[in-house]
């Protein structure tokens, strides 16, 4: 089997690079991109915030004591979204197969290249173009796999390159803390330090059978990561531009209370189904259909969101100004478009991070026991 040539393209600090394009005064200074109240949550910050202790993640009040004079900018998710189509299109010129892992990274497939250009010389050539057309600093790992790449990637920033050859994957991944394979979140991470496990190393010689029945399915993938392996295929990206569903009913109604529970029953449904695919959403479209066939909609523009309440207040607003003539409908719909991925960012702009874990708790119960597991009473 060929070996696989695999990039992965991450934008370093790429929140804070887009603010520092738009306002160069920001150049130098320790900057914080989030949430602008106590309660806020730190979605990027700069390396030179990061000296002082702050990290995404982190409550904005913490970042504020570690780094009083950081200047605080709360996120413009559609500015974001433009300057990632941006690097998105240089990539789609440029790569046979690419894939949009988030708003800010790529995973090229460039197997075969080699024979034509010599890999890493083309992976410059096109981190060279994209920092000259966007403005933007940006890092690549090259290696034969996608765990490797992105491990890779993170070495080599800021704003720098890194190609691990096959031969020397297990040399560079060794050293490292088990915290660098991605796959690892804080519960496998404690877990695995309890045990005396703080390095790949040591974390490659676990029998796999063992990690098996520690950590089940993820475990043993886990465990394939540590040793370098990593099968995974690139997927190639395609842009999904509007999600909808509308429903047609067996017997026309203008039973206002019904179209509205309906109404939020649909909006619940794919709001859930744009988290679950990562993405946002920055315009709402309503439509009904009377039992005459004449079709009307409406919609709205609103700042970047997945969350429902945010989208079924628009929803029913969009609603209520288009159904004016108290006709019989025969059909409503509701469409969301200008969709943007990275709905892990948006929870860290929100001034109510707790909502976010809700959210996050609710769709854990949809994708456990099914979508309809947990619904809205009033959606029903």
């Amino acid at each position: 089997m060929e070996t696989r040539t695999i990039v992965h393209f991450d934008l370093d600090t790429f929140f804070v690079s887009v603010e520092r394009l738009v306002n160069s005064s920001l150049k130098r200074k320790p900057v914080i991109v989030g949430g602008l109240s106590d309660r806020g949550v730190v979605a990027s910050c700069s390396y030179e915030a990061r000296r002082f202790g702050v990290h995404s993640a982190m409550p904005v009040r913490v970042a504020r004591q570690l780094c009083g004079d950081a200047v605080f900018v709360r996120g413009d998710m559609e500015l974001y979204a433009k300057y990632s189509s941006l690097v998105t299109e240089i990539i789609a010129e440029s790569a046979p197969v690419y894939e949009k892992a988030s708003i800010d990274e790529h995973y090229l497939d460039i197997t075969g290249m080699d024979r034509f250009f010599g890999s890493l010389k083309w992976s410059h050539e096109l981190r060279q173009r994209i920092m000259k057309e966007t403005g933007l600093p940006i890092s690549f790992g090259l290696s034969t796999n996608k765990t490797v790449s992105k491990i890779a990637t993170g070495e080599a920033k800021p704003n720098g390159e890194l190609c691990v050859l096959p031969d020397k994957i297990k040399p560079f991944l060794f050293p490292l803390s088990i915290r660098k394979i991605p796959m690892i979140g804080k519960k496998g991470y404690r877990l695995l330090r309890s045990m005396g496990v703080a390095y790949i190393k040591t974390l490659s010689c676990i029998p796999p059978e063992m990690m098996l029945q520690l950590m089940g399915k993820n475990g043993l993938s886990v465990w394939e990561k540590a040793n370098g392996i990593d099968p995974t295929p690139v997927v190639q990206y395609s842009e999904r531009k509007s999600v909808s569903t509308e429903r047609t009913f067996d017997k026309d109604t203008t039973d206002v209370e019904k179209l509205r529970s309906i109404l939020i029953a649909m909006t619940e449904k794919i709001a859930f189904d744009l988290r679950k695919k990562h993405k946002l959403t920055g315009c709402v479209t309503v439509k009904i259909r009377y039992s005459n066939f004449d079709t009307h909609t409406v919609q709205k523009h609103l700042p970047y969101t997945a969350f429902d309440h945010l989208l079924i207040a628009v929803a029913l607003e969009l609603f209520d100004r288009l159904y004016q003539r108290r006709m019989l409908i025969r059909l409503i719909g509701v469409r969301f478009s200008k969709l943007v991925g990275g709905s892990q960012q948006l929870d860290l702009f929100d001034e109510n991070p707790e909502l976010a874990n809700l959210y996050q708790a609710m769709d854990g119960i949809r994708l456990r026991y099914g979508k309809n597991a947990v619904r809205r009473a009033v959606g029903g």
